[in-house]
């Protein structure tokens, strides 16, 4: 055998045991895992108000009533995520992930790492998950091993400054705010967290936000970056037109299909997303069940806030 076909073989070999090993932490995850999507419940607790970084297509609504990240019917205390989780779960056992995915960052409050701890000691055996910019990943991925978390999703729409200094407007590390540099500052630490999160055996997926008049023709050079960086899933949503970008378009479906088809030749793809809130609960993949056309929708924490059903 030549060298370079023994050098191919190992390398196709080294990548389908890398794709079963996070197959097996996947498993189960419905935004991780296609077939738990249509089966298995996730709670998203929102924990987490403040955040680290200013991206320009987002805008973080408390109280608000859109289907989409970043908005939550209020913020709840650690002790009070323990008390909701404690009660949906005994009302849906389909309910087996608790994750926090805002409406801030994850990582950049305490009372994610407190609410996260209460719930894996009273639940040990629900799967742990955590959404971030990745700005402190690096630094809290021990904290995030230490209170049951198995997997992370973070959000990286670029690695290029060109590019990537067209999304952000701020990053604030360690009480120093970075604005003109916010984007450098961000990336370097994102591909270390991935990197560092990889390595410590958590799953790693990572969310892009496809802006095509601005990251539409990088995708396939991020993907093979994030790749490279351990990331070993991809989900690109579609920009929802809001913030700063009100006024660029939101992808085509041919658009968003020709991004994830660039993006595959290098990490695998996830197509399911929902773009859920803050605080959804339930199986995203489920029928509507009479809702109309709005398919996988579920009740969120407002209904246990103000008795009205909300949907994400």
């Amino acid at each position: 055998m030549e060298a370079n076909e023994a050098t191919t073989l190992f390398s196709s070999i080294k990548t389908a045991e890398d794709m079963r090993e996070f197959a097996e932490k996947a498993r189960g995850h419905p935004c991780f895992d296609k077939l738990a999507h249509h089966r298995v419940g996730r709670m998203h607790i929102p924990v987490a108000p403040a955040c680290n970084i200013k991206c320009r297509y987002c805008h973080r609504e408390v109280g608000g009533l859109e289907n989409r990240p970043g908005v939550a019917a209020g913020i709840i205390s650690p002790a009070k995520a323990l008390e909701l989780v404690e009660r949906v779960v005994a009302e849906d056992p389909a309910v087996q992930v608790i994750g926090v995915a805002g409406p801030g960052d994850a990582l950049a409050v305490e009372s994610t790492f407190t609410a996260l701890k209460l719930i894996h000691d009273r639940f040990p055996e629900l799967r742990k998950c955590v959404s971030t910019n990745g700005l402190m990943l690096a630094e809290r991925v021990k904290d995030l091993l230490a209170v049951g978390v198995t997997s992370v999703s973070v959000t990286v729409n670029a690695v290029t400054p060109e590019i990537g200094r067209q999304f952000y407007r701020m990053a604030v590390v360690e009480g120093r705010v970075h604005r003109e540099d916010a984007f450098d500052v961000l990336s370097v630490r994102q591909l270390k967290g991935i990197e560092r999160a990889a390595r410590a055996g958590l799953a790693v997926k990572v969310n892009t936000v496809l802006v095509p008049e601005i990251n539409g023709e990088h995708i396939e050079e991020l993907a093979r970056e994030m790749r490279a960086a351990g990331a070993r899933l991809m989900n690109i949503m579609p920009l929802k037109p809001i913030g700063e970008m009100r006024n660029y378009p939101a992808p085509t479906c041919f658009e968003l299909e020709e991004a994830r088809y660039e993006a595959e030749k290098h990490i695998e793809q996830f197509r399911l997303c929902k773009q859920c809130r803050a605080d959804a609960i339930g199986i995203p993949g489920a029928p509507a069940d009479g809702q109309g056309d709005r398919q996988g929708c579920n009740p969120t924490l407002g209904e246990i806030f103000t008795g009205v059903p909300l949907y994400h």
